[in-house]
């Protein structure tokens, strides 16, 4: 179906359910178009003027139409309480347990996204407005406090394992911005003030998906679908989706340059 209906490369567990979705929104559209427009047709025919003359103040008496109009309220309210409420509801009250899946902050700011991870202990540092700093610390983290020495930041680069659950939590440092994967089918926006989570389970990696896609240069793409100022265009980020070991390796790596470079400022 994802091919049929143009749409990006499927890389996440509940991608296949929303393309359903989507395609029988689709099939349904295609039916109006056609029905609609046949009775358009029809109307231009049937009352044209050769043929009714004189205004008839009656109208139309058929109930035919109000039958049409009540069989697409059906079937949209069959959309929308058999398809969309409920794969809603799955992704708003199935969200796995903390210590089950990869648990990242995601904070949008004009125009980066920056990535937190809490590091092995699975606790995220303190952070204190007053350390923010747009180079050096953009998430302004305490790195004194004990729950921060094994944090990973990074910015516009979000790494991942696959087939494990994701969680993001999504923060803005100014104004509304949104996270959006189209690989992953996840979408939400960042709102200041908030924190909002989604999940989702990577099940392709960024290798694998280079040699689907025959492109040696794919990069799933982290795209603001939140018009939030002029520099919207160019807040990109990107996702590298690694097998579990790799992940690991990454992790460990990034842990030990980060603690390099809070003891030694000029690493």
């Amino acid at each position: 179906m994802t091919e049929w209906l143009g749409l990006p490369p499927l890389a996440a567990a509940h991608g296949g359910q929303i393309d359903s979705m989507i395609g029988w929104i689709h099939i349904f559209m295609a039916v109006l178009f056609v029905g609609w427009g046949g009775f358009f047709l029809y109307c231009i025919v049937r009352f044209r003027q050769s043929r009714n003359p004189v205004a008839d103040y009656r109208g139309v008496t058929s109930k035919h139409s109000t039958y049409s109009e009540i069989g697409v309220a059906v079937v949209e309210a069959i959309l929308l309480v058999g398809f969309a409420i409920p794969l809603w509801a799955a992704r708003v009250d199935a969200m796995p347990p903390e210590n089950e899946a990869l648990v990242v902050q995601v904070t949008g700011e004009q125009f980066a996204w920056n990535m937190h991870y809490p590091g092995p202990d699975g606790v995220f540092g303190r952070t204190d407005i007053k350390l923010l700093d747009l180079q050096s610390n953009p998430l302004g983290l305490d790195r004194t406090d004990p729950a921060a020495m094994d944090d990973v930041t990074t910015v516009n680069q979000l790494y991942l394992p696959v087939n494990q659950p994701v969680i993001v939590r999504l923060r803005s440092k100014d104004v509304i911005h949104s996270f959006g994967v189209p690989e992953f089918r996840v979408k939400q926006d960042a709102v200041p003030g908030l924190t909002i989570p989604i999940w989702f389970v990577p099940t392709v990696t960024t290798a694998d998906m280079r040699t689907q896609t025959g492109n040696p240069a794919f990069q799933y793409e982290i795209a603001c679908a939140q018009l939030c100022g002029l520099g919207h265009a160019r807040m990109r980020g990107f996702v590298t989706v690694q097998s579990g070991e790799e992940f690991q390796k990454w992790l460990e790596a990034a842990i030990a340059e980060q603690a390099e470079a809070a003891t030694n400022p000029f690493f």
